[in-house]
């Protein structure tokens, strides 16, 4: 790991006052049920609308193999998620994640914080040598984070999701660790 490197996971562990970065809690289900039913939140996933709580339940109760599940909250608050799930077999060096930020918190570094989170873990504890991603073409900021963390388009996949109504495009995206 080059100096500079060193210093931006040390900054990473530097966290705001107020601001936690936490596994997720079988408790948080109501909070994380409202995040994922914001409308921008919503359109940068696959979700559909009006996830219901029980739903959301129930995957948390029932995750994958080898799953990592983070919050970051502000002063108690859940401002965005991210998953990791680990694949099997001859993948088992790869995991795949999805995240995403409350509406009124993106902007802030709160992306910038929980992926940081999830690459170190992955690295550092997790033992993944590839994580991986598909994020829409139209969500710039999520892209230029992604890249900032070492990830890099490898594909465009036509036609990848449907939302509001029209098929939308998206790159898949990976980072390999060194």
């Amino acid at each position: 790991m080059s100096d500079s490197e060193e210093n931006e996971a040390r900054d990473r562990a530097r966290l705001p006052d107020g601001v936690v970065v936490r596994a997720v809690r079988l408790s948080d289900a109501e909070e994380i049920t409202d995040l994922i039913n914001l409308p921008a939140y919503r359109a940068g996933t696959l979700r559909p609308p009006y996830q219901r709580i029980e739903e959301v339940r129930k995957h948390m109760e029932n995750p994958s193999p080898g799953a990592l599940s983070l919050v970051v909250t502000l002063n108690g608050k859940i401002v965005g998620n991210c998953g990791l799930n680990r694949l099997a077999g001859r993948r088992q060096h790869v995991a795949s994640i999805g995240m995403g930020v409350h509406d009124d918190f993106t902007g802030r570094g709160f992306g910038r914080i929980l992926l940081g989170a999830m690459v170190d873990a992955a690295d550092d504890w997790l033992d993944v040598k590839r994580l991986e991603l598909t994020v829409y073409t139209d969500n710039e900021v999520a892209i230029r984070l992604y890249e900032k963390f070492g990830f890099e388009k490898e594909g465009l996949l036509r036609s990848f999701g449907y939302r509001v109504g029209q098929y939308v495009d998206a790159y898949t995206m990976a980072r390999l660790r060194a």
